[in-house]
């Protein structure tokens, strides 16, 4: 049987609905899914954000979740949202990727953003930047580098190589610029290097290295501590081909990696690149479970 890919449009009153439409129509998708809309196409005034248009996307949203709980589709590709009126519409996530993990009841999970040269996964998301050496600990790096090693592999990687990205400049100096690399990143490289045979991983990496080293294919992954660290070099090679992707879930939720882009609605500017990948994606990973 063919997967069934469900989308949303996400705010209507962005690029969502026009670069879905241009995906859709693109040729590019695989033949061998079925593409099916959750929710409906919104009268919604373009251009600028509105209370309506993000209702309504909440609602969109709900719907997809429950479409995933119940197996009425393989996997969800999710268009750009507004947060800022989300949560004025009552959406108390920081994000897409945590609503998705609480509708389906998932507490093992994490952010990823995959390009054609990067694949970044991240151990801290949405959380100011003072408060992520806090945050770190190393049963979280081990639990997200295991994540991202299954992603690897579902993406047809049989012994994916995975550096663990330092936290400080010079991957600390042996403890001159804090001591979170020694302490707390290679322990989890140690431990996940016991736990998986199947992989190979590496770290505590040099910042300020180890991303272009993944871009020229020395790494098939790397597990950033913070949310910028991880991103800036993703969407600096990657722009039009990063899909974010929640890992962890029973069935697969992607987007493309970028934003509602509300002064391009109605342009005809936008590129559906990344949605096109998020959909070649959200198909190999329906097709792989």
């Amino acid at each position: 049987m063919k997967p069934v890919i469900g989308y949303t449009l996400g705010d209507q009153a962005g690029i969502g609905p026009e670069v879905v439409a241009a995906a859709l129509s693109s040729g590019e998708l695989p033949a061998e899914a079925e593409y099916r809309l959750i929710g409906r196409r919104e009268n919604v005034r373009m251009g600028r954000p509105n209370p309506e248009s993000a209702r309504h996307a909440f609602e969109h949203l709900e719907q997809a979740a429950q479409a995933l709980r119940e197996g009425v589709i393989d996997a969800v590709v999710t268009a750009p949202v507004c947060k800022e009126t989300l949560h004025g519409a009552g959406f108390r996530w920081p994000g897409q990727t945590e609503f998705f993990a609480e509708r389906l009841e998932t507490k093992n999970y994490a952010m990823c953003l995959t390009g054609k040269k990067l694949t970044v996964g991240l151990a801290t998301i949405h959380t100011s930047l003072q408060s992520v050496p806090s945050l770190l600990n190393t049963e979280e790096l081990v639990r997200i580098g295991m994540l991202l090693k299954d992603f690897c592999r579902r993406k047809g990687i049989s012994r994916p190589r995975i550096a663990l990205a330092a936290l400080n400049p010079h991957a600390g100096e042996h403890g001159a610029f804090g001591n979170e690399d020694e302490s707390i990143i290679l322990p989890a490289v140690e431990r996940l290097k016991e736990l998986c045979p199947e992989a190979l991983f590496e770290g505590p990496s040099v910042p300020d290295c180890v991303y272009r080293e993944a871009a020229e294919g020395l790494y098939d992954a790397v597990l950033a501590p913070y949310h910028d660290q991880g991103l800036i070099p993703l969407k600096l090679v990657d722009f039009h081909t990063a899909v974010n992707v929640t890992l962890g879930l029973p069935r697969p939720r992607l987007s493309p990696d970028h934003g509602t882009a509300f002064n391009l609605a109605g342009t005809g500017k936008a590129s559906p690149s990344s949605t096109i990948h998020a959909f070649q994606l959200a198909v190999r990973m329906a097709s792989a479970r």
